[in-house]
């Protein structure tokens, strides 16, 4: 019986071969690797993989499509929200556990690589909450909606620069290594798509991300205005005495430069009128 894409859960499924095969190329999967998928779907990239894996994990909402996959005897399918999924715990365990949502964090040994078609609708928030997991990960490959791509890995002074590319950027090396066309879809999108390929810097930056956050949400806030009327106002409320040029746009501050004046706050101590607040 056919699978009924839904659109709730934002299914496209890929179905081109040549794009198939070009993406798991990209991958490059190497047997024994351990590596999560997901919202493997109708098993189009997911067959390819665990061909020449040998085992992998997938991770999949739909009930329906969840059950299956339970069928494939190589697979452990995590019936799950993948915004609820621990990372850490899967890189801590066994191929075969399944129940890993919300549990806690559990030290581990060898780092995942995770792939995945994320759904457009939600593509934000999941790379946001595999942040929280950038250690135990050696890479991640995504297909994205192509707009989501370019903002990820653009450059200062350009319009696709945004919080998305900044929040990334000082965690990850960045490439958009494939396009893919709609019709590569069934049913087809309405938008172009690519893959992405992140790496984890080896030697980040040491930061609060947390107020690095903050400081780039602000920033980005009025990207049509100086930086004096939206973040010049945030930093006064914070006792900021350093220099930083406020008579730019949010988009014409490098990476390094938001993270340098994150560090830099984190040094500043409460004064006691700030305590008594």
């Amino acid at each position: 019986m056919k699978h009924i894409a839904r659109k709730r859960f934002g299914q496209h499924f890929l179905s081109d071969g040549g794009i198939i095969d070009a993406i798991v190329r990209e991958i490059a999967p190497r047997p024994g690797q351990r590596m999560i998928e997901i919202g493997p779907g109708l098993a189009a990239l997911t067959q390819p993989l665990v061909e020449r894996l040998g085992h992998l994990t997938v991770i999949e909402l739909d009930r329906d499509l969840a059950q299956r996959l339970r069928a494939h005897g190589q697979l452990t399918v995590i019936e799950s929200d993948v915004l609820k999924v621990n990372f850490a715990l899967i890189q801590s365990a066994p191929p075969a556990i399944e129940n890993i949502a919300n549990q806690p964090l559990v030290p581990g040994v060898g780092k995942l690589r995770v792939v995945g078609n994320l759904p457009y609708n939600i593509s934000t928030p999941i790379l946001f909450h595999l942040l929280q997991y950038v250690d135990v990960i050696e890479d991640q490959h995504f297909m994205l909606q192509k707009e989501v791509v370019d903002r990820m890995v653009a450059r200062p002074a350009t319009s696709d620069y945004s919080r998305l590319s900044v929040m990334l950027q000082w965690r990850y090396a960045m490439e958009n290594v494939l396009f893919v066309p709609p019709e590569s879809f069934d049913p087809p999108p309405r938008v172009d798509s690519a893959v992405v390929r992140m790496l984890p810097l080896a030697e980040p930056p040491a930061v609060n991300s947390a107020l690095l956050g903050e400081l780039v949400q602000v920033a980005f806030s009025q990207r049509r205005k100086l930086l004096r009327h939206s973040l010049g106002k945030w930093l006064e409320a914070k006792h900021f005495g350093g220099e930083f040029d406020l008579q730019r746009r949010a988009e014409e501050v490098p990476v390094a430069q938001y993270v340098g004046l994150a560090q830099s706050l984190q040094d500043i101590k409460p004064t006691a009128a700030s305590n008594s607040n």
